[in-house]
């Protein structure tokens, strides 16, 4: 099992503000702080940072499933539902696996409000990789 402190950030991650807390080969768990940084010019949390969250959320435990093979996964197709707009406050990332297999990987990630209404929902598909890059 991997710490949030295992070297999944970058920068940005850092700016998005997605913080892993729980980082599995079959679950990952996390959460965003969501403001105004990331609003729109309407006011509300901008689509782009719950499909980043949700990309992330399943590349990060894709990854995992796959290390012990000298793989990561990369996100071949992202499909955000975007089901409540939100302007503020903590959303809890929620993912899991409804396949793995050798060459590719389904993942569902729910992010929830406080209230614990769902906010959007998400599912990538994934494909396994070589960590080695060809010359």
């Amino acid at each position: 099992m991997a710490t949030p402190s295992t070297p999944t950030q970058s920068a940005f991650l850092d700016a998005v503000g997605f913080r892993t807390t729980v980082l599995e080969p079959a679950r990952v768990e996390g959460y965003v702080d969501a403001g105004p940084q990331h609003h729109t010019p309407w006011g509300i949390v901008h689509g782009g940072l719950y499909s980043t969250i949700i990309e992330t959320a399943a590349s990060v435990g894709a990854s995992a499933a796959v290390a012990d093979r000298g793989q990561f996964a990369v996100g071949v197709n992202n499909q955000t539902d975007f089901l409540r707009p939100h302007v503020a406050g903590r959303l809890t990332v929620s993912a899991v696996p409804i396949q793995q297999g050798r060459t590719l990987q389904l993942w569902l990630v729910d992010l929830t409000n406080t209230d614990g209404k769902t906010v959007a929902r998400g599912q990538v598909r994934l494909a396994n990789q070589p960590l080695a890059r060809p010359s």
